[in-house]
């Protein structure tokens, strides 16, 4: 997301300066005309370097696991960095933060009607640390622009497209499909969005948002069976056809982290993957439409481009069933 908010602002004209940790690749901001600083959110001093003589900032990056090994490594960035971030900002003199959250920090727990803005999680029901960290940045934010300091959110939904390179869950989920890692699915849903979409989003929050307010920057809501089914007809795959019991992934999931934690891996079903499918994750950009002038196409036309990339990069594994055109 932070590559084609890059991209995006580039494109508008704008001077950006990238902020990268040392150990990450820069190889998709090749050709783009921006400065590239190393620094981390964990190291002050590197932001204060970083914001200098900056008018603006957009907070994209955060530490986004569902499973990890060392919870408090997200807190560091995800909670604490932020706070280190939005203070270097304040005192660099910056006129204006768009800080990105998620809709992970919504309650959609409301008889499976779209979340908006007004729907804030308890942060005690909230399934584990990657969500409970940008919870508790997102107060962060919200705290700084109470004391007057202009931070306008917004929370994406589930961005799919190109450039995915870690990848992220939503980017797993689509790779787990590629290589046949998905016999069976739960009776889920999720909103998806181009990633692009979630960049011009970005670009008008910063240009109309209000500070202090929360956007929610979503595409499409679709059951965890139609994305698998869109799937299916794009890389001419078979989509699974066996429904799985929430109880039963549940306890797969409690079993399989069980296992990872003795054997030392990465389990095949995350336990924290399976408590987020609790409940159909859809949202409504209404507000985002309004305010902003939001206005999110097509979800299909990212995920062709999501599945070209990863088949282009290594992504899918030998013996995939080239796409007939």
């Amino acid at each position: 997301m932070g590559h084609h908010v890059a991209c995006k602002l580039s494109q508008e004209g704008f001077v950006v300066r990238v902020l990268a940790r040392a150990s990450s690749p820069v190889a998709l901001l090749q050709g783009l005309p921006v400065e590239v600083v190393r620094g981390d959110l964990t190291d002050p001093a590197s932001l204060r370097s970083a914001v200098a003589g900056c008018s603006a900032v957009f907070h994209v990056a955060a530490d986004y696991r569902l499973l990890a090994r060392q919870p408090e490594e997200l807190y560091h960035s995800n909670v604490e960095g932020t706070e280190h971030l939005l203070k270097a900002a304040r005192q660099a003199g910056v006129e204006r933060v768009v800080y990105t959250s998620t809709v992970g920090t919504l309650d959609f727990s409301k008889n499976g009607r779209p979340a908006t803005e007004q729907d804030m999680a308890d942060p005690a029901t909230l399934a584990g640390p990657y969500k409970k960290s940008k919870y508790q940045a997102e107060q962060v934010a919200l705290r700084y622009a109470r004391e007057g300091f202009p931070v306008v959110i917004v929370n994406p939904s589930a961005p799919v497209g190109e450039g995915d390179r870690k990848p992220t869950e939503t980017g797993k989920m689509i790779l787990d499909f590629l290589n046949h890692k998905m016999p069976a699915y739960i009776d889920t849903g999720l909103n998806l969005v181009d990633v692009r979409d979630v960049a011009e989003g970005h670009l008008a929050a910063f240009r109309k948002g209000r500070p202090g307010e929360r956007y929610i920057l979503g595409g499409r809501n679709m059951s965890f069976r139609e994305i698998l089914e869109t799937l299916a007809r794009m890389a001419q795959l078979p989509a699974p056809s066996i429904r799985m019991p929430y109880g039963v992934a549940l306890g797969a999931g409690i079993v399989e982290d069980w296992m990872a934690r003795i054997l030392g891996r990465a389990p095949r079903i995350p336990l924290e993957a399976v408590k987020m499918a609790r409940h159909k994750m859809y949202v409504s950009s209404a507000k985002a439409e309004q305010e902003l002038g939001y206005r999110p196409g097509p979800v299909e036309p990212a995920l062709e481009r999501a599945i070209r990339w990863f088949t282009e990069n290594g992504y899918v594994r030998a013996g995939h069933p080239e796409r007939k055109n």
